[in-house]
């Protein structure tokens, strides 16, 4: 008997949301699972492929081929819904911001497309859809509600998202996010205060704070330095161990920002700064509002201020116009800035987008040539600067699903202050995800760190509490939303044009 037959003999519907691209939509699919389990669905089990009474596709725009890969995995699931009477298939997020009509003319078996400034509408869309028997294609032109305001079914008891802003007012030439997701929108600081202040109570012990352009923040309020004070409010949280944020904008990171991560006690000594090229005339036509000194005059201070930050990027190879030269000025600010990881891109076209119709697109195989010279230089970079960090101790957060073989090795990984992943031998007491594990570095690879000895110290906290509690909860109910991140290490070598900078990473 398949899920949903399952369900169906109790009178239980079941869901499955599948995500792809951007923290942004990961964070929405929380929401997603949230309304649909307030309207009395219940989560199918890991690994249902679609044997579920809803399926959910909360789609990217960015990604290389995202419009056929959407299509390929609905035509997968038009024979399945066929058999199944009853079943729905709805699609939202970038792709369906922008393609609309077009997904229902494509996929007619499709019951509900909706788009990002509408996601709170999802239940009743798909309702009105069964009631009708016709699909139902509801697009916002403007944000209706924060989804801060919709139902949460997070996906971590200890560590969560709270979107701070939505929007961007960027115009990268390379980026079609702005056009899908709008103009840049502001939540009030008492509400962003208030729901991390609830996060906490429920035992979440870290928090990263998410925008598309993150530290833009205040912009739509009127206050430049509304992110830095945001930063230092959250470091008065009682319960509130750590604080990220993601995606900064080089052309907003302001002093303020800095001196506010380095005097915050509870702000991690990580930052990812997107790079997207190191050359001045790229930069340009790229319309990044910044130069070449100007980031790694953002870099030198953040090293000043605090020594040990691991500073991340995005970088695109390939992009119109790009020379020998201008690549080579990518090269040396990679050099200079020494960044602990990078996620390196091909720029492919992107319709819709300025440098889709630019002259002098790069051939594929210089392309190709360039992205594999500047990620063997971060290879290298990466394992030389993790080996710095050999002998040094670190209080690691035990996490939950990063290490792939911690079953095989009896080790459990975990995330340092600064965000690097370190696999440790696992103690001999008791120790769940959210708890805290102080351990000494023994050995460095380019993409991890290990932690061979014992622990020296293991720290029960209310986040492995909180983790606990809900595993045990929910033992019966295995949990899962499909994720579409990137994952810290060097990404496959295919074509994408993405940034932090505009939050398509």
């Amino acid at each position: 008997m398949s899920s949903s037959d399952r369900s169906q003999a109790v009178g239980v519907k079941t869901y499955e949301v599948r995500t792809y691209g951007c923290q942004m939509n990961v964070h929405d699919s929380e929401r997603l699972s949230g309304l649909l389990e307030d309207a009395g669905y219940v989560r199918a089990p890991e690994g249902s492929d679609g044997d579920a009474d809803v399926v959910v596709f909360n789609t990217c725009a960015v990604r290389e081929n995202a419009d056929n890969k959407l299509y390929g995995n609905l035509g997968h699931l038009a024979p399945m819904k066929t058999k199944r009477p009853g079943m729905q298939i709805a699609v939202g997020g970038c792709l369906a911001q922008k393609d609309r009509d077009t997904i229902v003319k494509r996929a007619p078996w499709v019951d509900v497309v909706f788009g990002t400034h509408n996601i709170g509408k999802l239940p009743v869309l798909l309702e009105r859809a069964r009631v009708q028997e016709e699909a139902q294609v509801e697009i916002a032109e403007s944000l209706e509600a924060f989804p801060s305001t919709l139902p949460t079914r997070r996906e971590s008891a200890y560590a969560a998202w709270v979107s701070i802003s939505v929007g961007c007012n960027n115009t990268c030439t390379f980026c079609i996010v702005p056009a899908l997701r709008g103009k840049e929108k502001d939540r009030r600081p008492g509400d962003i205060l208030a729901e991390v202040e609830a996060l906490v109570a429920e035992g979440v012990s870290e928090i990263t704070l998410l925008g598309q352009n993150v530290n833009a923040y205040g912009s739509d309020i009127g206050d430049r330095e509304a992110f830095s004070k945001l930063l230092r409010a959250c470091g008065n949280i009682d319960g509130l161990e750590r604080v990220r944020f993601t995606s900064p904008h080089p052309r907003d990171f302001t002093d303020d920002v800095i001196a506010a991560m380095a005097e915050t006690p509870n702000a991690m000594p990580q930052l990812h700064m997107p790079l997207q090229s190191g050359s001045d005339t790229v930069l340009k036509a790229m319309r990044r509002s910044y130069r070449q000194d100007r980031y790694l005059g953002i870099i030198e201070k953040v090293r000043a201020a605090i020594p040990h930050a691991a500073i991340t990027t995005d970088i695109i190879v390939g992009f119109p116009g790009e020379t020998e030269e201008d690549f080579e000025q990518t090269l040396h600010v990679v050099r200079e800035a020494r960044f602990a990881q990078a996620f390196t891109f091909q720029y492919s076209k992107r319709p819709g987008t300025p440098a889709a119709t630019m002259e002098n697109q790069i051939p594929k195989k210089v392309v190709q040539a360039r992205y594999e010279r500047l990620v063997a230089l971060q290879e290298e970079i990466s394992w030389e600067e993790n080996k710095k960090q050999v002998g040094r101790t670190f209080e690691l957060m035990v996490a939950e699903g990063e290490g792939r073989k911690d079953g095989a090795t009896h080790r459990l990984s975990g995330r340092a202050p600064d965000n690097r992943l370190v696999h440790f031998t696992k103690p001999e007491q008791d120790v769940r995800p959210g708890d805290v594990v102080t351990v000494e570095i023994t050995y460095a690879a380019p993409h991890h760190l290990l932690a061979e000895g014992p622990a020296l110290d293991v720290r029960r906290t209310r986040a492995g509490d909180a983790w606990e509690k809900r595993n045990t909860a929910e033992a019966a109910t295995p949990a899962g939303v499909m994720l579409g991140l990137p994952k810290i290490g060097v990404p496959a070598p295919q074509p994408v044009t993405t940034g932090s900078g505009c939050g398509c990473d």
